[in-house]
Order: C-alpha cells, then sequence, then structure tokens
C-alpha cells in the first residue's frame, strides 16, 4: 500500500550467531536449539544451515500509496480513501503516513540502532506499472527503490520484497480486480517486471500478503478494499485466483531467475488460531481452521493439493439448500491442482491471537446467507480475559500460538515456517508495558514449539514504527517506534519495547526481568 508507510523489523531467529575470529566479527548462520532456564530463555546453536533454503529472518516492510506521486496511478486503497474517507476509523489516509518515501535512510539508520539485519518491505504495484501493465515503467518508482535496495546493502542488511500488500491498480479492480480470471497473467508479467528490474540483489521474495484479508475481507464482507459485498461467491472466485496468480509467480522465478540468481520465494498467510470451547466441539474448530487459512495453506503444502476436503464438502451442501444449481466453490482442474500444489518454498505465517470456537443451534440464522461465516457454521468467540491493554484489537493468547505451530507441523509434513508478522496494539507512548509482555510471551510459546520440533526459522514483529493500519487509520499503534503524525518530519521515538527488543536481539535470549534505561538514546552498535 505504502512506501511511505513502514511496517515491521524483528531480527531474532534465522538463527545466526557472531563469534570473532582474530578480532573478526563474523557472522555465522545456523539452526537453534532452545532450553528453559531461570527467568530467561537462552538460544543454544548448532551449525548447518543451506543460504538457498533458509534466506533469513529479519524483516521490515514498508507499503506505498502516494497517488499521483511520482507518477503513481491510483490503487484501491487510493480510492477508497479518497472517495469514501470516513470509512476508515479516523477518517485518514495514506498519502503521508510515515514518509518512508523520503525517509527511507532514517529508516535505516533505526534498522541499525535496533541491530537487523534483515529488511522486508512491499513494493507498489500502480506505482512501478503506473498503467497496470509492463507497457510503462516507472523510472521514478525504480530509481526509489534502487535507493532503498542499495542504501540496505550498503550496510549489510538483506532486502527482502513482498510483491503484493493489498494495494492493487483501481484500473485493474475497474475490471474486475482478483475476481477477474485473467488476473493471473496480470500479476504474472508484474512479477516478471519486478523479478527482471531487482532480481539481481534481492535473494528473499514474497509474492502476496495475507490472502485471506484480500478475499474475504476484500470480495466477501467488505471489510476492507475495495469493500465488495459479495460473500460466499465473491470471495471464493478471488481465492482461485489468487491461488493461481501466486503459483504464476512461484513458477517464473522458479524457471527463468532462481537459475542466474539463486533465492527463495514463498506466500505469507493470515492464520489466527480457532481453538475448541471445549471437547464437544473439536470438529467445529477443525472446521473454523481449515475455512480461514487452510483454504490457502491446504492447496499449497497438503499432500492431495486443491480447497480443504471439509470446505468443498460444506459448501456444496449449503449451496444445494440455498437453490444454488452447483458449489459456489470454483473448481480447479487436476492441472491446476499440481500447478498450485508445492508452489511456496516456505511457510509465511501472520499471527496475532486466537478465538474459542463452538457450534450450536445458535449459528443457525446467525450470519448473512451466503457468506463464508455460514458455510463454516460456527460461532467465534473471545473471553473478555483475554484482552490486555486498553486497545480490543489484538487479543493476549499465546498458547494458541504454539497450537498452530504445532498444527502446521503435523498436517503439513513440518515445512519451514517464517514468523512473518505478529504484534500488538496500544493507542500511543512510549511506555509500552503490555506490548513488552506480549513478545516476550509469544516468543516463548514460539520456542516452545521449536523445542518439540516445529522447523521455525524466522520471525518478525509487526511493526518497525507505527503506520496507517488500514481501516482503522492511526488509531492503533503497533510499532517498536512511536511516531509522532503532529510533526512534518514524522519524528520517530524508540518505546520500551525497542529498547527490549535489542536486548533480545544482542543477547539472543528472552530475560523477563530486564529493565532497559530509557533516558539513554539508542545508538548503532560497533560493526552495524
Amino acid at each position: 500500500l505504502f512506501d511511505d508507510r513502514p511496517i515491521w523489523s524483528l531480527n531474532l531467529i534465522k538463527y545466526q550467531t557472531k563469534i570473532k575470529i582474530n578480532s573478526l566479527k563474523v557472522i555465522v548462520p545456523c539452526l537453534a536449539i532452545y532450553m528453559k532456564e531461570g527467568p530467561w530463555r537462552m538460544m543454544w546453536v548448532r551449525y548447518g544451515y543451506d543460504p538457498r533454503k533458509e534466506p533469513g529472518a529479519r524483516i521490515y516492510q514498508t507499503l506505498d500509496f502516494r497517488m499521483r506521486h511520482a507518477g503513481k496511478s491510483e490503487s484501491i486503497w487510493d480510492h477508497l480513501t479518497h472517495t469514501n474517507p470516513c470509512a476508515i476509523k479516523d477518517c485518514s489516509n495514506g498519502d503521508i503516513a510515515d514518509n518512508s518515501y523520503h525517509l527511507y535512510e532514517r529508516d535505516v539508520e533505526i534498522m541499525r540502532e535496533l541491530g537487523i539485519d534483515f529488511y522486508r518491505f512491499s513494493l507498489s504495484w500502480p506505482r512501478i506499472l503506473p498503467t497496470s501493465f509492463p507497457d510503462k515503467i516507472n523510472e521514478a518508482a525504480v530509481q526509489y527503490y534502487n535507493n532503498l535496495i542499495n542504501e540496505l546493502l550498503k550496510y549489510n542488511i538483506e532486502p527482502t520484497i513482498t510483491l503484493f500488500h493489498w494495494d492493487l491498480p483501481q484500473k485493474l479492480q475497474d475490471l474486475g480486480g482478483w475476481a477477474n480470471p485473467y488476473i493471473v497473467d496480470w500479476y504474472g508479467n508484474y512479477a516478471r517486471t519486478v523479478f527482471e528490474l531487482f532480481g539481481d540483489r534481492v535473494k528473499t521474495w514474497m509474492t502476496i500478503n495475507e490472502p485471506y484479508q484480500v478475499c474475504n475481507q476484500g470480495y466477501g464482507d467488505g471489510m476492507k478494499a475495495p469493500l465488495i459485498d459479495s460473500g460466499g461467491v465473491g470471495e471464493y472466485m478471488c481465492a482461485k485466483h489468487l491461488l493461481l496468480a501466486h503459483a504464476r509467480a512461484y513458477h517464473i522465478y522458479d524457471q527463468e531467475f532462481r537459475p542466474k540468481y539463486g533465492g527463495s520465494i514463498f506466500i505469507a498467510f493470515s492464520a489466527q488460531w480457532y481453538d475448541p470451547l471445549d471437547e464437544n466441539h473439536i470438529e467445529a474448530a477443525a472446521d473454523a481452521n481449515q475455512f480461514m487459512w487452510g483454504q490457502y495453506a491446504h492447496p499449497i503444502f497438503s499432500e492431495s493439493g486443491d480447497f480443504p476436503p471439509v470446505m468443498k464438502q460444506r459448501i456444496a451442501a449449503r449451496s444445494l439448500e440455498q437453490g444454488f444449481p452447483k458449489s459456489r466453490l470454483p473448481e480447479f482442474t487436476p492441472e491446476e491442482i499440481e500447478y498450485i500444489r508445492g508452489s511456496s518454498d516456505i511457510f509465511g505465517l501472520n499471527h496475532y491471537f486466537s478465538y474459542s470456537v463452538y457450534r450450536n443451534e445458535s449459528v443457525y440464522g446467525k450470519y448473512k446467507s451466503p457468506s463464508l461465516l455460514d458455510d463454516v457454521g460456527v460461532v467465534l468467540y473471545q473471553p473478555p480475559e483475554w484482552q490486555i491493554g486498553e486497545s480490543e484489537k489484538v487479543k493476549f493468547t499465546p498458547w494458541g500460538f504454539y497450537n498452530l505451530l504445532t498444527q502446521i507441523r503435523e498436517d503439513y509434513g513440518n515445512p519451514p515456517v517464517f514468523i512473518t508478522e505478529n504484534g500488538f496494539a496500544t493507542y500511543g507512548g512510549v511506555d509500552d508495558e503490555h506490548r513488552v509482555l506480549y513478545y516476550r510471551e509469544y516468543l516463548s510459546a514460539l520456542l516452545d514449539a521449536v523445542e518439540e520440533g516445529s522447523d521455525v526459522r524466522a520471525y518478525a514483529a509487526w511493526s518497525l514504527m507505527d503506520n496507517f493500519e488500514w481501516m482503522f487509520g492511526y488509531t492503533e499503534r503497533f510499532g517498536l517506534y512511536e511516531v509522532d503524525y503532529e510533526d512534518p518530519e514524522r519524528k520517530r521515538t524508540p518505546r520500551k519495547s525497542a529498547y527490549v527488543y535489542k536486548e533480545i536481539l544482542r543477547t539472543r535470549t528472552i530475560d523477563f526481568h530486564y529493565e532497559p534505561d530509557m533516558s539513554v538514546p539508542l545508538s548503532i552498535d560497533e560493526g552495524n
């Protein structure tokens, strides 16, 4: 969405350790084994790292939004915030946001203050291709991204690029967007263009960020741009085309660019954990997990491919009950199933919280019909005791993180996992104790899963600094750094969580007793 919206960065679990050889600091990649000890957790390491298969962990992302800025054309989020501004909670937009388009050097400096060595950012399709197609490439956009990539490499920070983070060109949305099957070709052409422009220096790629939000919230319940209210129909059309488009980008990279440059390419799923209310609702929770994130993970990571069987069965049955002549869920051909299956080097995982799930007679008539929630037929519940802090956006359920990682390991043959987003929202202020608690406990839950065999190779916090948080505008703050939106310079100020995070990176431990001295400014350590 925005070049001007910094998102996140965390530098914990690739894993790497620093050793000194004849006074020369060498970064030695490695995997990690963990143990509990006292109030903190120590990461013990063993060597054995394949840089092609295990490309990294420290990720930071910015999105692009500035309509008509430096040759950029309109995205669906430009269109929404300028034609219906108060669809956003605070009637704001991302025209400037964190202004990372102009302040990228300061952002790299912040990364060096924290000690990260891996940086994730997203590209803007309508900025690079103003017509939406490769017939015209915006040289100003290319120069900006080259400047950013080169600035990162200058300080040995590895760039990781997300091709698509929700900012579809409005011109393509006018043609149906992700509901149009031609988007597979359109997206493939965009991906190839980007690989050609930056593939010589960028070795880690993400195709699409959070397909559930793109399809089910953008084309189903109308909760995000482009606000299409087509529950039970449009969201499933989008899901099929998005998966095919992802696979198209994967195969283009695999066949045309990996032989030249090496590297990895994968997709990032949004997956919360859906936990049974009690033993009577185990099936309901399993169905919820399959509908909510298995819808996208199963076609890629399962042995059989295709949409999850329970989705196909329930949607077909519900469609017939509603008078449809066949299932509302589009079918994949056998060739398409094979084209999608296996098309991700890594399981990218965005996770924040959990739901309690049950199914009883109260679900009948609860949801609009047709819709995904009506199709899955469960009730989602979050007890009030799961809330910490003022914000209700992110609940505190670290045990769900452990359960989710365990489920991924068991269902999909223990694929390599990158935690590509995980974080906590507040309403602002630099003394963010609840965010510190959230990170410590979620990282501890992650280590529990790793101890039991989950192949987690990367962790990224959402977010490096505050940002335009979609439909919530600037009301919800996720940043390790606070951004002053009243300041034309968009001053970035480290929160307590930034100090704690830096200490985690420095020591490779989670020390629950560590209290930083926030009167001492964060500075760049030697070697960063």
